[in-house]
């Protein structure tokens, strides 16, 4: 086994240890109650592992298109505030932005794209993405308005056997570490319709997580931006606090 795949391998085994040791958070499903299965490396090419593999990150998807990838600046590092203050997993305190082509799309086991436009990827592009989800990778996608006819077109072109499906309220990715009983939380109106969950599944494994007519990525913005109350601002850190947890853990 390479350096580079046993530094990962641990790094993800300090931060699911890490992740156990939950301080005083509402549990849904409790963590302690069956084994938490260790994910190792992402299959692939052996790109270089992130400059510290000890800490959590959230890889920012630069994708092209057209869409406005960069959108929420604030976003992803008050995600990982939350994180960090809520719980006892070592993050880093930036996020990282990440191409589709880059190699080190494989050091990363969450990614995470929102916007409002087009998106669009290259042949090679899609085949990297489904490697990358098939081989440990997690992807939370977030319309924050616009952007549902591409990443449904985009979706079909890496699963084109696999379906979007509404993923179930029972799933673990709303159990722990908050409880979510109704799935995923309304934090901004858009046309007004109930928020929607969806997801693409790898065997048992959710590897992509899109949230529609929600916007929890804009929930996570610095308060002033979108004038968020603060118990939808908290609903939307929470939510994002399962997908990192999820996705550490599966």
């Amino acid at each position: 086994m390479s350096p580079a795949r046993i530094a990962l391998k641990t790094s993800l085994i300090l931060l699911i240890a890490a992740a156990c040791l939950l301080a005083g958070l509402p549990m849904g499903n409790s963590v302690a109650q069956q084994p938490l299965p260790i994910r190792t490396r992402l299959t692939g090419a052996q790109p270089p592992a992130p400059a510290d593999p000890s800490v959590f990150t959230v890889a920012r998807l630069q994708y092209p298109g057209g869409g406005d990838w960069y959108w929420g600046s604030s976003a992803i590092p008050n995600l990982l505030d939350y994180i960090a203050a809520n719980t006892d997993i070592a993050v880093s305190k930036e996020e990282v932005r990440v191409k589709p082509s880059d190699p080190k799309l494989f050091s990363y086991p969450f990614i995470f794209c929102t916007g409002h436009g087009n998106i669009h990827f290259s042949d090679e592009e899609v085949i990297t993405m489904r490697r990358y989800l098939t081989g440990g990778g997690f992807w939370h996608i977030n319309d924050s308005y616009g952007m549902d006819p591409a990443i449904r077109r985009e979706l079909k072109r890496i699963f084109p056997d696999r379906e979007l499906v509404e993923i179930p309220y029972s799933h673990p990715v709303f159990q722990s570490p908050f409880s979510f009983p109704n799935g995923v939380p309304k934090i901004h109106e858009h046309n007004g319709k109930p928020p929607q969950a969806f997801g693409i599944f790898d065997g048992d494994r959710l590897v992509v997580f899109y949230d529609y007519e929600s916007d929890i990525g804009d929930g996570w913005e610095d308060p002033q931006v979108h004038k968020d109350p603060p118990e939808k601002r908290e609903a939307a850190l929470r939510m994002g606090c399962n997908l990192a947890f999820y996705a550490l853990t599966h």
